[in-house]
């Protein structure tokens, strides 16, 4: 008798535990099983002098004139995380006809807060400079991350000074996203997170929370709602309950069956059904059309 969908999920991750506990990174796996068809990458594009500030693009491979933009950071607590990772990721979103960025950015002990945030800044200007030769639309230019990376783009498009660095302003973002972002998080209990934020006098100008105004992009918050390393309600609940505040559009999600980790990893094939969150994301950027 074939095994029912559910049989077959739980397989699944079980053996993304197993690969990692004997080394094998679930990530690698992901990408191993990420099909190539439905994009073409153009890998290690500098938009810095650091080794660190590199960026790779993923175009639809058959894309629409004028596609929506999706510039990505991947989470690791500031301290981890390599663009290459996150193939099933730039997948997801050029399968669904959205050009994606993924960049590096430089992480701790190389820099401290806040200069992994000029580095995203400098990021989201290349890709609005030079996106067209990839097909993609500048004035449809959305940021989105994942844990510490939705950290990252919470405050590109929350805080104004970042992008004005690099001659930009929040209003040139159609949206941002974030997936198990921590917004909100002094005093910071993570030991790995503190000597990032100069723990303990961590500035609270660093928490995305107090940036809120009501020309802020609209926003898309989605978590997992059993999340053990960045509280929900606080983080995601209490981010948007304070932009609804202020009138600026915002829609936050919870998943059940996904956690922390995982939830990132729905946006890829094998584990799309554990939530909906491709398709929120495109449907976010689908009704927030633009400039």
């Amino acid at each position: 008798m074939a095994r029912t969908h559910r049989q077959w999920l739980g397989t699944l991750i079980s053996a993304l535990v197993l690969l990692a506990l004997g080394g094998c990174s679930p990530v690698k796996l992901l990408n191993a099983l990420t099909p190539e068809a439905s994009f073409t990458r153009t890998a290690g594009i500098a938009y810095g002098e650091d080794p660190r500030q590199k960026l790779d693009v993923y175009a639809p491979r058959h894309p629409l004139e004028d596609a929506p933009v999706v510039v990505f950071f991947y989470g690791g607590s500031w301290n981890s995380g390599e663009r290459e990772d996150y193939t099933f990721v730039g997948e997801a979103l050029a399968s669904q006809g959205i050009v994606a960025v993924i960049a590096d950015y430089r992480l701790y002990p190389q820099v401290r807060y806040p200069l992994f945030l000029e580095d995203g800044a400098r990021a989201v200007a290349w890709t609005r400079a030079h996106i067209r030769q990839y097909s993609g639309n500048p004035q449809r230019l959305y940021l989105m991350g994942h844990s510490s990376g939705g950290y990252n783009a919470a405050m590109l498009a929350l805080d104004p000074q970042w992008l004005a660095a690099v001659g930009m302003a929040p209003k040139d973002l159609s949206g941002w996203i974030g997936l198990a972002g921590p917004y909100d998080f002094l005093p910071i209990e993570n030991p790995d997170v503190r000597p990032v934020f100069f723990w303990p006098d961590s500035p609270p100008q660093s928490q995305p929370i107090n940036h809120v105004s009501r020309g802020a992009p609209p926003a898309l918050l989605i978590a997992a709602s059993k999340d053990e390393l960045v509280n929900p309600t606080r983080n995601t609940g209490g981010l948007a309950s304070k932009l609804r505040a202020a009138g600026v559009p915002v829609q936050d999600l919870y998943y059940s069956r996904p956690n922390h980790i995982t939830l990132v990893a729905t946006l890829s094939r094998p584990l799309r059904s554990l939530a909906p969150v491709l398709k929120q994301v495109v449907g976010f950027i689908k009704h927030t059309p633009g400039q």
